[in-house]
């Protein structure tokens, strides 16, 4: 139960949580416990996707669910890190990982919220392409919101540390008034801002890439629906990629496919 309080923690009170991975306060405790509470919360989802189709692809989508959201996080971690320590940052590699965990979570959280709309139209509604279609718009919606927050995390994170490092440096010169401690005349006087900047337009750019792995490596993941009138398969040759086939699936929806 405690892997659920520290998540439901995470969710009351998101700033201090936050503010506790800044100070590397119990971080190995809490990648433990977001880790768990998530894969079960994802495994649930995956589990009444997986429904839809037989008893099997119900057990193998309650797995590959979370382990898509674990890939996609030990595929871009790496690059987030070393491009953010290289302009400034401070944190750890378990701090980030913490940090990604915590938007895992809080997608897995809102997933599980849609748990109950998701199996009132497994039941009531019988059309592959709509289910299907329902559940790009939730994934896609869920995905957003976390990678929001994931986001504003970071840039809190950052706004912080540097408000901490304002505060220490003025303390050692006796206080000395902001102005003159970074004069607005002197051009180089700020370095820190273009650093900062320039590690917001990376984070910007990582999660767009996040998306991109993320989307891609779940249709190479597939199925988690399974198709109807076809055998359970655990895996399906790689082919075309995520966007099209979402295309694809609109236009026969639709009802334009020929």
């Amino acid at each position: 139960m405690k892997h659920f309080a520290i998540l439901i923690t995470l969710l009351r009170d998101r700033k201090n949580f936050l503010e506790d991975i800044r100070k590397n306060v119990r971080v190995e405790s809490k990648i433990v416990a977001l880790l768990i509470s998530s894969s079960i919360f994802f495994a649930v989802y995956g589990a009444i996707i997986g429904s839809s189709s037989s008893f099997l692809q119900a057990i193998s989508s309650a797995i590959k669910l979370p382990a898509l959201y674990l890939i996609t996080l030990i595929i871009c971690l790496p690059t987030l890190f070393f491009f953010d320590i290289l302009f400034g940052s401070a944190l750890g590699f378990s701090q980030y990982a913490a940090l990604i965990l915590a938007t895992m979570s809080i997608i897995s959280v809102l997933l599980f919220s849609f748990a109950p709309i998701t199996l009132f139209f497994l039941i009531s509604v019988h059309d592959y392409n709509f289910f299907l279609l329902l559940n790009v718009a939730i994934f896609t919606l869920t995905g957003i919101i976390g990678i929001n927050l994931f986001y504003q995390g970071m840039q809190l994170i950052a706004q912080t540390s540097e408000v901490k490092a304002i505060d220490m440096a003025q303390k050692e010169k006796e206080i000395i008034p902001i102005d003159e401690f970074y004069p607005i005349t002197d051009p180089l006087a700020k370095p820190e801002e273009g650093l900062q900047k320039t590690r917001t337009r990376l984070l910007q750019f990582w999660l767009i890439l996040y998306g991109l792995v993320g989307s891609q490596l779940g249709w190479t993941l597939r199925p988690f629906f399974g198709a109807p009138n076809e055998p359970f398969q655990l895996f399906r040759n790689i082919e075309g990629n995520f966007y099209t086939q979402v295309f694809r699936t609109l236009l026969s929806f639709l009802g334009f496919d020929q």
